[in-house]
């Protein structure tokens, strides 16, 4: 079966003809075909610039059973088709001389020529495909935070900040002003529109801000980001990480997710005008979706071990399952809107470190199950409810996201919602890994046992 960018009389459709052009004129000499694991890990095949047709048209074939959580050994053989509208040259690797490309692609299971039902963007497609049924466009912007630590005699990763400075500090405390810059610029060159960069509230901790696109394209562009903070902080003889808590007892790395839904004439189907919000009654229903599911959700989007760190409170991290329009303390706030376009709901919960593929189809599935089921949002908490006690959440109705990843996972297999978001392969196969990951966490000793324990005992 032939790839969908070739048309029917053996040519190319016009989007890969255009890459192709874009290839020649920018000296790529190699392309790199970029797919995900079902944890997240980017990963690619490398192939010479002249194989870019051959991977349009027929696409590239690759072993699948070396990929966590793809496939068995004996149904191994996969393929990749690549998206043309995902190419880019990659700013590390482009001199006057030779450049290397980017395509971002899709998964087909050759047995049945099929999208691979273990692939994550397949996964988040299908979660589209099901706003789309409904009436819908699902956009989104998300806000991943990190780290930048410096690296020792041997570039090995430390937990030493290269700077002491703190929520929008300049130099001199901010130290990597330069390092974000030049972030900033590669991520212009692979087509981002960055809207604002600063210091983040915990020393070597940062964000940058691009613009909001359609769900897929946003989850490529996280997939995109990270590999590129990597790369660029690289080059500074840093180390950037996305782990959610990298340090105790400071402040840790969200990845704030904002969501709105369009209607088929390009209206905000979010707004109202005559709400005392602003919200109209789909926007409630699909933010009460996401609470109703959201400690389920919390296995997807704040998937590892280290997630638990983040989440507790006094670290402004939102562990209270509710929404409020004026305060940071809730698990969704509805932030201010200048204009009824913009009227969206930011997600405070999700991690970083998530596959931003299948948390976003998470979400999109929580909140479109709030819609079909006209499911009632309670009033907004304006209060600071990390100053509650328990006594007050239980009045409130407040309950709290899981405090580790075994809660998490429990949730998760109680939850059929976001189960069949996952699909049956995704999410057998995330389980069972993450499962071995709390696991191989529950019996380890930390150094903190140790120090308070070996001596006392």
């Amino acid at each position: 079966m032939t790839s969908e960018n070739a048309k029917p009389d053996g040519g190319l459709s016009a989007e890969a003809q255009d890459v192709l052009d874009e290839i020649e004129a920018k000296n790529v000499d190699f392309l790199r075909l970029q797919f995900t694991d079902i944890l997240g890990t980017v990963k690619n095949v490398s192939v010479p610039a002249d194989q870019a047709e051959k991977a349009f048209t027929e696409g590239i074939y690759f072993d699948g059973s070396s990929i966590n959580g793809f496939v068995r050994i004996q149904e191994s053989d996969m393929r990749l088709d690549p998206d043309p509208s995902t190419f880019a040259v990659l700013p590390w690797r482009n001199t006057e001389e030779s450049a290397a490309g980017r395509l971002i692609c899709d998964v087909i299971d050759t047995s049945s020529g099929q999208p691979f039902s273990g692939d994550p963007r397949g996964v988040l497609k299908r979660a589209i495909e099901r706003a789309e049924d409904m009436g819908y466009t699902v956009n989104a912007a998300p806000e991943p935070e990190f780290f930048l630590f410096e690296e020792d005699e041997e570039g090995r990763a430390t937990t030493k900040t290269n700077d002491a400075g703190g929520y929008f500090d300049l130099a001199p405390k901010d130290l990597a002003q330069d390092v974000r810059r030049d972030i900033i610029y590669g991520l212009e060159d692979m087509g981002f529109d960055i809207e604002a960069s600063h210091h983040e509230v915990a020393q070597g901790q940062h964000e940058i801000n691009f613009t909001y696109d359609d769900a897929l394209s946003t989850a490529d562009n996280v997939a995109t980001f990270r590999a590129v903070v990597r790369a660029i902080a690289a080059e500074h003889d840093l180390h950037a990480t996305f782990m959610p808590k990298p340090i105790p007892r400071i402040n840790g790395s969200g990845m704030h997710t904002h969501l709105s839904l369009f209607t088929e004439d390009g209206e905000n189907a979010f707004h109202d005008d005559d709400d005392e919000f602003n919200l109209s009654e789909t926007a409630k229903q699909f933010t009460a979706g996401i609470l109703d599911h959201a400690e389920a959700i919390a296995a997807v989007s704040n998937p590892t071990v280290n997630s638990y760190k983040r989440l507790v409170p006094g670290y402004e991290a939102p562990v209270y399952v509710a929404w409020s329009d004026r305060n940071r303390s809730a698990l969704i706030r509805k932030p201010a809107a200048r204009v009824p376009a913009a009227s969206r709901i930011e997600a405070r919960f999700p991690d970083p470190s998530c596959n931003p593929y299948l948390a976003f189809a998470a979400l999109i599935h929580a909140g479109l199950d709030g819609i079909e089921r006209e499911l009632d949002c309670d009033d907004p908490v304006r209060e600071n409810i990390y100053e509650f006690d328990e006594q007050k959440r239980e009045e409130y109705g407040i309950t709290t996201l899981p405090s580790n990843l075994g809660e998490a996972l429990d949730a998760l297999e109680t939850d059929e919602v976001i189960q069949d978001a996952l699909g049956e392969h995704v999410y057998e196969n995330f389980v069972e890994a993450k499962s071995q990951e709390y696991d191989d966490y529950r019996v380890d000793v930390s150094d903190w046992e140790l120090d308070r324990y070996l001596e006392t005992f």
